[in-house]
Order: structure tokens, then sequence, then C-alpha cells
């Protein structure tokens, strides 16, 4: 590959994955909010409104996103006078450009073979030795990148709150320090058996042990949910938002930040669940796979026998990867959501006791069954082996009957109708309803 081709094929991907990352952190600001009214049954965004003549587009709420953006740019830049200037102005950066920075390594698709290379990267498991790498940067140490960029976060929130000349920023400056760091170990820990179980720390190979194997999630299911739990308390979102409680702290380490520096802040934590969601798909839901289609096209298959095999063309198969990784990201960051309107916040006390009594030594049990299940897989005979690599397939099959039936029950919900009724919660509306309920008069201005 010519430098004038490498060059042009890296900006392609530096574009594709920072402007998903971007608008999907645009989008999830509108997400919050409509997802949010949907479940505790409010109208939602509605207020913001494009006039055109007697035309008015509300656009599902999406105009609140823009203006937003809008508020953020026109906003006075107010500096507390006694801040130190440097470190205030600091702060927003190093929130934002950490999480743009861990992109560049995460892996969209496949490596795309050349043409001169194509004759031996037809099937799955064999090697392309000329070809254009599914990820801006494929690093060679992979995730220890990621956890070395995103540690740098702790360095934003902790000089924030100090730096802005306040006592509650001060405050969510402590706990968000505490807090990240505290889940930081857990998170690295969370991982040590998925790196013993794939045999690697290059991302894209991780990837590859699963579409040849099975997914993360099968293999490494307490290390999925471990690291789940410690990447939405990363993200600082509710139930863990302790360092912006703002009924407490006001807004935490963000209290004296207006404009665009405090969009910087609420921006770089939107992107954050965007590319913790990345990272969960490539390390445990197959990243670009899907059950039986490969690099050269669909391959239906149990063990030796062949059930079904259709050639189709190389780049069409890289380029559904690519929706298929986004497409997985997308429905990662729909279920952070779930989680943040369904919990309440934990006590401080809880938050420490959950990462440092919970789940560091669940952790620490995973990798040591992890290496016990290894030793003895490696032991153990040529039959014990070949019935795990028949399981390991009949995980795909698992698979396509799990996506087939949330089709079925999707399109149900939509094409369903749906009648209001009214469900009595709480003590005080049940109090009331047994007393013949409450009167309703005329609201009084």
């Amino acid at each position: 590959m010519s430098t004038g081709q490498f060059a042009l094929a890296t900006g392609i991907k530096l574009f594709m994955i920072v402007f998903f990352a971007f608008n999907m952190g645009a989008l999830l600001t509108w997400n919050d909010r409509r997802q949010g009214a949907l479940m505790q049954d409010r109208v939602g965004p509605n207020r913001a409104v494009l006039k055109i003549g007697k035309l008015e587009l509300r656009v599902l709420g999406l105009l609140h996103t823009a203006a937003d953006g809008l508020k953020f740019f026109t906003k006075e830049n107010f500096v507390p006078p006694n801040a130190d200037k440097l470190l205030y102005g600091l702060a927003p950066i190093l929130a934002l450009a950490p999480v743009i920075a861990l992109t560049a390594v995460i892996p969209m698709t496949d490596m795309l073979c050349l043409e001169s290379a194509m004759q031996v990267a037809p099937r799955a498991g064999a090697v392309c030795t000329e070809g254009i790498a599914g990820a801006v940067a494929p690093l060679d140490v992979g995730i220890l990148f990621v956890f070395a960029i995103a540690g740098q976060g702790v360095v934003s929130a902790a000089i924030a709150g100090w730096a802005s000349d306040n006592k509650f920023s001060l405050m969510g400056g402590l706990r968000a320090a505490s807090q990240m760091v505290s889940y930081e170990v857990a998170i690295g820990l969370s991982l040590v058996g998925a790196f013993m179980t794939y045999g690697t720390v290059r991302i894209e190979e991780m990837v590859r042990w699963q579409g040849e194997n099975a997914w993360g999630i099968f293999v490494q299911p307490l290390g999925f949910v471990l690291f789940f739990v410690s990447a939405v308390a990363e993200t600082k979102r509710i139930p863990f938002d302790l360092p912006e409680a703002e009924s407490e702290l006001v807004a935490g380490y963000m209290t004296e930040y207006a404009g665009m520096k405090f969009g910087m802040f609420y921006f770089a934590e939107y992107m954050e669940v965007v590319t913790s969601s990345m990272l969960l798909v490539v390390i445990f839901l197959g990243g670009w796979q899907l059950p039986f289609l490969h690099p050269d096209g669909i391959t239906l298959s149990f063990g030796d026998t062949m059930l079904f095999q259709q050639q189709l063309p190389h780049a069409a198969m890289i380029g559904l990867g690519v929706a298929v990784f986004f497409g997985k990201t997308i429905a990662m960051c729909i279920f952070q959501a779930f989680i943040r309107w369904s919990l309440p916040r934990f006590r401080y006390d809880q938050l420490m006791r959950l990462g440092w009594k919970i789940l560091l030594p669940l952790a620490l049990t995973n990798i040591f069954a992890t290496g016990v299940g290894i030793l003895a897989i490696q032991s153990a005979g040529p039959r014990v082996v070949a019935t795990l690599a028949l399981l390991a397939e009949g995980t795909q099959l698992v698979l396509v009957l799990f996506a087939s039936f949330l089709a079925v029950r999707f399109f149900a919900w939509i094409f369903t109708k749906r009648g209001k009724r009214t469900q009595l919660i709480g003590s005080s509306a049940l109090q009331a309803a047994a007393r013949g309920g409450t009167k309703h008069t005329a609201m009084q201005n």
C-alpha cells in the first residue's frame, strides 16, 4: 500500500469513528430526555419548535439537542475571580481529549484485504497478508493504551474541582477522583480473565477469537458483568453520579463552569458512554462479528458438517461489519440509558463498598477460576476439546434465536395498540384511593 493510500484510508477511518462518537454523544442527550419520558410516562422534549409559516416542526424533540449546542456557544464564559486560570481552562480539555483519543484503537471491522491478498483471506481464520486495518491505529499494546488514556479523566475532574475555588466543586472533584481510581482497579482486573482466554491484548485479535470460537459474554460472563458495572461507575452517571449530585453538591466539580467549558464536560460524559459501549462490544459482544458470517460470505456449519455456504463480496462483508459494530454500540448505549432511568443513587459509603468489597474480590475470583479452567482444558483429552468446540458453535445458534426473538417482540410492540391504564404506586396513592380518591378542582393562577 502506498503512502497516499494509507493516509487516505486512515483519514476515512478517523472521520467515521469520530463522526459516529460525536453524533452518538449528541443523540444520547436527546435519548435521555425521550427515553426517560417514555419510562416515566411524561411528555418529554417538545418545547423546541421550528416554525415555517403555519407548519411547526418538533422532530420528536431533536431540536432540543440543537438548542443545547447553541446555548453552550452563546453563554457567557464566566471565570471565578479566585480560580487558577490555567488549570481552570485546562480541565475541560483534559476531559474531552482522552475520550476522542480512545476511539483510535477500537476496530470498527475486520481487515479489508487488498486485491493481491484476497487469495489467502477468503475463509474465517485465514491470514490477510496485506490490507487496511479496521482501527485507525491498530497498536500492539491494544487495551493497555485504553487504560493509560482513560485514566486521564481522573486528572480532569480533580483539577476542575480544585481550580474552581468552590467548596462544592472541591467536594465533587474529591469524590470523582476517589470513585474513578477505585473502579479503575475493578475494571482492569475484570478484563484479566478475558486476556487469559483470548491470549492477547490486541483488540482486533480478541474480536477474531470470538468469531472463531464464542463471544466473550459466554466464556467470561462474570467478567462482562463486572466490566459493565465498573464502566457505568467510570462514566459517573446514575446510579453512580456522586461527583455531580445536584441534591447536595449543586453540580459537583462542574459547578463553576459555564458556556462551552461546561459543554465540554457535559459532552465528554456522553462520549464516555459511547466509548465504554464500544469496548463492551469488542471485548465481550463479538465486535463486528455476526453468527455464521465471515469475510468471504455466509458459512453455516456444525462440527465437520457443512450445512450451507454462500460466497459474498469481501468489501460488502467488511461494510456489513462496520454496520454491525455501530449497531451493537447503539444498543449498549440505549441499555445504559435504561440503567440511568431505573436505579436510585448510591450513598457514598455504598459506592466505595461495592467497588472494594464486592467487585474487586469477584474480579480476583474470576481470574482464579479462569486460570483453573484453562489448565483443565489444556490437560483434557481431544474429546473434551471437541465437545467445547461444539458448544462454542452452539452459542452462535443461541445468538441467532435470541436475535430473532427480539426482532419479533419489537415488531409486535410497534404494531400493537396500547391503551392507557391507571396504576397506583406508593402508599399515599393507595390510601387516597381507599378514602374515595382525591378531589379535582380548577387550577388557580
